[in-house]
Formats: structure tokens, C-alpha cells, sequence
């Protein structure tokens, strides 16, 4: 199991038998006002849950793409949202980005394209807090565990493993539900990543495209398989969003979703 305390006192859970944690938030920071928003809309609909935002996309399509605020802005937006009591997950890119971010995030996040980036994961498990590793698109599951050793050599055990899809020919990606079961040998908790498993890298053009129509499918398949949290970008209007609109859930399609979730999980528990 692997936990945490919200600024608000609250423990969100990951493995060992505790309910479905949530990851939820925008691809990208877009504004400081609309941050804030939206983690105040979803925290009403879902309870405790990990605000997922990136300070900066440094992986997108193109070069004309909005990327994020940056570091330094990025950081001072979401330390104000640790100060209203949310707890944050945040990506970072480069080695020298890991101990800044850890001040003010309570998990790291590696972007699947940099899951085998040696010198990100050791920096990231130098600073002691939770990481998240996203499976390479390309990787098959059982390889995840060199990653996981990686960070592990730091001393640090608080690591996740999430499942985004893997690659499928050209623009595309499908999910192996036995990737889910499979990363449980790891030895970490799974999580199921919703959103990016139904995204088509690249099939726009100059962006990427998505299926939002399958997110929901997809993640009721994934918590009846049997993963230990749900992450989903969420947006009220994807059709505006800065990144990744095509494969956000709407926001106002979070609340049924996670309750269709619970059922399947009470079903399961028996």
C-alpha cells in the first residue's frame, strides 16, 4: 500500500485492499483561476482525491502546441492549490526539475515516453516522495519492473505503475487488460490511466487526437479487473482545452462514472 495525507487531513490510499483512489485534473495548467475551479468542481462531485496538472507539456506535437506555464509559474499555481488542502500530482521531464517539484507536489510523475530515463527516476526517488511511473507505450508490463528497481535504489517505495495504453500501429492505441494484472508483479499498486489509453497519438496532424466515447468503458473494464486507483484528465469543455481535449472526460460526466465504479467495486468485494 502506498499513502498520503492531504494539507486537509484527509489519507488517500493506493493497494491493499482500500477503496478506488482518484487522480483527476486538467492535462495541462491553462490559468490559475480555471485550477482552482475545476479542483473545487471535482473534489464536490468526487470527495478525496489527487489533483493531477503538468506546469509544462514538454512533449507535444508540435512547436506552435501550449506547453504550460512553466516551472517556476507552474509550481507557485499549484503550491496555492496545496494551501486550499488538495493534494497534487505533477509531472516533471529533466532531473534537475524532481526537488523543486517535491516541495510542492505529492507525487511525481513520469511521462510514459521517459519511463526508462535512468537519471529522472533516481532523482525523483531521491526526494522521497510517491512516484508515479507511466508505462512506456512501447513497453510490455513485466519489463516496468526495471523502473520500478530504479527508484527503489534510492530507498524509496512509494511507487505506482499505470497502464496508458500501448502502442497499436500508426495513431494508435490499445489496452491489454492483462497488462493490469500482469504490472501487479511489480509489487506496487496499478493504475488504470483512462485517459490516455484512448488518446490516437498524432492522428490530427500537428496534435493528437482521441476517443473520449471509450474512456468510460475502458475504466469500468479496468476497475473489474482489479486496479487500485483511476486517473482521468478532466475538463468542462474539452473542446476548448489547451491539450489533450479529444481524450478528456467531461467534467460532467465524473460523477456518474465513479459511480458506476463504486458499484463494480462493491460487487467485486462481495
Amino acid at each position: 500500500m502506498v499513502e498520503l495525507r492531504t494539507p486537509r487531513g484527509e489519507t488517500i490510499r493506493f493497494g491493499g485492499g482500500a477503496p478506488l483512489a482518484l487522480i483527476a485534473g486538467p492535462c495541462v495548467i491553462e490559468s490559475e483561476q480555471h485550477v482552482h475551479w475545476l479542483a473545487r468542481e471535482i473534489g464536490r462531485r468526487a470527495g478525496p482525491f489527487v489533483f493531477k496538472a503538468s506546469f509544462d507539456k514538454a512533449n507535444r506535437s508540435s512547436i506552435r502546441s501550449w506547453r504550460g506555464p512553466g516551472l517556476k509559474e507552474g509550481l507557485r499555481i499549484l503550491a496555492g492549490l496545496k494551501a486550499e488542502g488538495y493534494a497534487i500530482l505533477t509531472d516533471i521531464h529533466e532531473p534537475s526539475q524532481a526537488e523543486p517539484a517535491a516541495e510542492v507536489a505529492d507525487i511525481l510523475q513520469i511521462p510514459a515516453f521517459l519511463c526508462r530515463q535512468t537519471d529522472l527516476l533516481l532523482a525523483a526517488g531521491r526526494t522521497g516522495r510517491i512516484v508515479n511511473l507511466k508505462k512506456g507505450q512501447f513497453m510490455a508490463p513485466d519489463d516496468m519492473r526495471h523502473a520500478v528497481e530504479k527508484v527503489a535504489s534510492t530507498g524509496n517505495d512509494k511507487v505506482l505503475v499505470t497502464e496508458r495504453g500501448t502502442t497499436f500501429g500508426y495513431h494508435n492505441l490499445v489496452v491489454d487488460m492483462r497488462s493490469l494484472i500482469m504490472l501487479r508483479a511489480t509489487g506496487c499498486p496499478v493504475i488504470f490511466d483512462a485517459t490516455h489509453s484512448v488518446q490516437l497519438p498524432g492522428a490530427a496532424g500537428d496534435r493528437s487526437a482521441g476517443q473520449a466515447q471509450f474512456i468510460e468503458p475502458l475504466a469500468r473494464a479496468a476497475v473489474a479487473v482489479g486496479v487500485d486507483g483511476l486517473f482521468v484528465e478532466v475538463h468542462e469543455a474539452p473542446q476548448r482545452a489547451l491539450s489533450d481535449g479529444p481524450n478528456s472526460l467531461p467534467l460532467e460526466r465524473l460523477e456518474p462514472l465513479l459511480d458506476a465504479l463504486r458499484r463494480i467495486e462493491r460487487a467485486l468485494r462481495g
